[in-house]
């Protein structure tokens, strides 16, 4: 096949742009599988690590295939390329998704659409190459041009996941918008060679473009409501509220004749309204009833209210403040009836104000929460309202210790399990020590430490790092129907005699309502069986070497 009529430079930027284009689209899809992976399998560095560079063999595997591709079919297959990548591409994260409801078998229709994709995109590069190779009088320039246009293409793609796609569409959506951008590939390309008489004018590739175009319109305006559906048979209850933010999926389900409301995130059960003061009062009463000195209580996470829906019992409290990472999360918890039911409405208690924003940061922010603790009058910032004894502060737990000043009385942190990295940060030595370093010498910390049954060794480990801080400890745990055997540790400043504790702990007195939690109950949390607390292990959770986020991904939950 001969392409020397058509014109060499115009020819050459378009196939310039449209690997431009292309490499931003790869990039994408590579992301939404890998992000798919993550929430479907857990573990977010073993599945994108699997992801890519199961992507990148496949990559390899279609670049080899293209050899075979006739010189006069090349720009015939890379119309069905992109073709190709907009119907798979579109599409997979649906299918994957209703699979995973449906059958056992999800990780290998995951697994099958990455290869899928892997392949047509190691197709892309090379078939583009030669494409081009007839527009460009050196090889060195043809090749400059287009790994330019890609890699620099994939950059463009990689802000766009992580600054656009990723905070304001599902991710089934992001898919569908990217396999639009394919499809215009594929168009344009069509368009402009049949102009130059380089592909012929038919029926079929036309009819196939236009089906291609209304199946991936189709899914982009239904996607949303596909989702719902899809996502029902994952939960036993009616899903009354499914949502997904910048940070996690959060999905309500009411089981209305038992009046029973579970809230998800991420597809793991965070509480449920039948049994929740199992697993809240323990978190809280103890330690507050223990603790000499309660006016000031710091809460890191517990974005659903109830924790807070505890503290707030106490009169002698002064100053609460809520660090959850989620906006979104904090403002259902408030505005939401069934979650304002169950908590009681603690975010509208007459000691609350809710300052949304960028969280605690160098300048304005940090100079107004240290104000706030000193008291100071505050009308003069112009995102303060009336001063108030509680505050919500959207803002990672991690970044926030860093940042401000301050000692605490009682701090309860209340986060959900150690299940990928960016929570596994949440439960290091390093994370603790800052924690640490903000408890009053008289305060008391509380720890939600995953099942002392079902995971162990998780347990254990976080038992093990918290001492590794410069902390003492208590392990606790409770039934908590809804999940099993629960488990917490009480910890402390050295200076503090174990047995000191442990006496207050005999002449403990809870002096606010309850639903659960008494002194008898928790003496009895105390106890532990024979082998309980025991094992080998001895590795401690560290940012460096994340030993907890394989400890509770492989290791536990394996006697269910």
């Amino acid at each position: 096949m001969t392409i020397t009529s058509a014109k060499p430079s115009f020819a050459s930027v378009l196939l310039c742009a449209c690997m431009f284009a292309s490499g931003a689209c790869g990039i994408i899809l590579e992301y939404v599988q890998a992000s798919l992976a993550s929430m479907i399998l857990g573990n977010s560095f073993e599945q994108w690590a699997m992801v890519i560079g199961l992507m990148l063999f496949w990559m390899g595997f279609g670049s080899l295939v293209q050899a075979q591709i006739p010189k006069k079919f090349l720009i015939y297959a890379f119309i069905a390329v992109e073709t190709g990548l907009a119907l798979v591409g579109g599409f997979s994260p649906t299918l994957t998704y209703i699979s995973y409801g449906y059958t056992a078998y999800y990780s290998l229709v995951l697994y099958f659409f990455v290869s899928f994709i892997g392949i047509m995109i190691g197709l892309e590069i090379p078939i583009i190459v030669r494409i081009n190779n007839d527009f460009s009088k050196e090889l060195s320039t043809n090749l400059g041009n287009i790994l330019s246009a890609d890699y620099i293409g994939s950059l463009i793609g990689s802000l766009i996941y992580v600054f656009i796609l990723l905070r304001f569409t599902p991710i089934t959506e992001a898919a569908f918008l990217t396999a639009g951008a394919n499809f215009s590939l594929a168009f344009v390309t069509y368009i402009y060679f049949s102009n130059k008489g380089l592909v012929k004018k038919g029926f079929l590739i036309p009819a196939v473009m236009l089906i291609t175009f209304c199946a991936v319109f189709y899914g982009y305006l239904n996607n949303r409501q596909w989702n719902i559906k899809i996502e029902q048979p994952l939960y036993d209850d009616p899903i009354i509220l499914s949502k997904t933010t910048q940070y996690q999926h959060i999905a309500i389900t009411h089981y209305r004749p038992f009046d029973d409301v579970r809230l998800f995130l991420n597809g793991n059960l965070q509480f449920a309204s039948t049994d929740e003061q199992r697993y809240h009062e323990p978190m809280v009463h103890p330690a507050m009833s223990l603790v000499p000195i309660k006016t000031r209580v710091l809460i890191l996470g517990g974005g659903d209210g109830c924790v807070l829906r505890e503290v707030l019992k106490y009169k002698e409290v002064k100053d609460v403040l809520l660090v959850d990472l989620d906006p979104e999360m904090t403002r259902l918890a408030k505005t939401h009836p069934v979650l304002k039911r169950i908590n009681r409405n603690a975010f509208k208690d007459a000691r609350l104000v809710v300052r949304a924003g960028n969280g605690i940061a160098p300048g304005i922010n940090r100079r107004l929460y240290l104000e706030t603790n000193k008291k100071n009058k505050l009308e003069k910032h112009p995102e303060t309202r009336k001063l108030a004894d509680v505050k919500v502060m959207n803002v990672d737990a991690d970044k926030f210790l860093s940042d401000v000043a301050g000692f605490w009385d009682v701090i309860i942190v209340d986060m959900p399990d150690p299940s990928t990295p960016e929570l596994t940060k949440l439960y290091a030595k390093e994370f603790y020590k800052k924690v640490k370093q903000h408890l009053s010498q008289h305060g008391l910390l509380v720890v939600q430490a995953t099942s002392p049954y079902l995971a162990k060794e998780s347990f254990l480990c976080i038992g093990r790092t918290l001492e590794s801080a410069g902390l003492s400890i208590l392990p606790f745990h409770e039934n908590v129907p809804s999940f099993g055997d629960w488990g917490w540790f009480l910890a402390w400043h050295p200076n503090i005699q174990k047995e000191k504790i442990l006496e207050r702990i005999e002449h403990l007195n809870i002096g606010v309502p309850t639903r659960f939690i008494t002194p008898r109950v928790f003496r009895s949390e105390l106890v532990f069986g024979k082998g309980a607390l025991k094992t080998k292990n001895r590795l401690i959770n560290t940012i460096l070497h994340p030993a907890l986020l394989s400890i509770y991904n492989h290791e536990s939950w394996l006697v269910e």
